[in-house]
């Protein structure tokens, strides 16, 4: 079992920046990739980015490409997610996942095994 706890959400303007925080306990070591996605009122979750624990590469969706970054520090069993230059349509629930094995990048929710519980991003114009 992981189990994965966001934090880090809130307000802020456009053009502003927010870091989250996801933090992950049990299984961890046995981890391959850490993925972000968000919800929007009435839409599907969508991939945002996602990064392996071993070796720390990334993958972005490309309309997150260049203002968002993620980051992780293994001994404290954690992943980031850098938020700058905010849109109004960056207003969504934001979620960590964790795929337990594989190989490559996975951007669909059910390639993932553990989630989180969520955070609340919300984007003023």
């Amino acid at each position: 079992q992981v189990q994965l706890a966001e934090s880090g959400g809130g307000l802020v303007q456009a053009g502003g920046s927010l870091r989250l925080s996801c933090a992950a306990s049990g299984r961890t070591l046995s981890s391959y990739l850490m993925g972000w996605f968000r919800q929007a009122p009435g839409k599907e979750r969508e991939f945002v980015g996602a990064i392996r624990w071993s070796g720390g590469s990334t993958y972005y969706a490309d309309s997150v490409k260049d203002r968002f970054t993620i980051s992780r520090v293994n001994t404290k069993n954690t992943v980031y997610l850098q938020m700058n230059s905010l849109k109004p349509e960056d207003t969504a629930i934001y979620y960590c996942a964790t795929r337990l094995y594989g190989s490559g990048w996975y951007r669909n929710t059910g390639d993932y095994d553990y989630w989180g519980q969520g955070t609340q991003v919300t984007v003023s114009s």
